[in-house]
C-alpha cells in the first residue's frame, strides 16, 4: 500500500534553531526533537544540524526559489 501523499511542511527559523540547540546543547536525540515539534522525518532535523554546523544560522534560512546576488553593490554610471 502506498503512503498517503502529504504536502510539504515548512518550519520557521526559530523552530529550526531550537531543534539544533536541543540537539547540540541538551543532547536530545533526533527522535525526541521530531516528537516534540511534530516533525515527520528525523532526517530533516539531521540536515538542519549539518547545515548549521557548516554555515551557521544562514544555513537554516529557506533560500529555495530566491536568487542570490553575489555581484556586489551596483553603482550607477555618472
Amino acid at each position: 500500500m502506498r503512503k498517503k501523499e502529504q504536502p510539504n511542511k515548512s518550519y520557521t527559523k526559530e523552530i529550526k534553531q531550537e531543534a539544533v540547540r536541543l540537539h547540540e546543547d541538551e543532547k536530545w536525540t533526533y527522535r525526541q526533537i521530531t516528537e516534540k515539534y511534530g516533525i515527520q522525518d528525523k532526517d530533516r532535523v539531521r540536515k538542519w544540524v549539518y547545515k548549521f554546523r557548516k554555515q551557521g544560522e544562514y544555513g537554516l534560512l529557506d533560500n529555495r526559489g530566491r536568487r542570490v546576488d553575489r555581484s556586489g553593490p551596483i553603482h550607477p554610471a555618472a
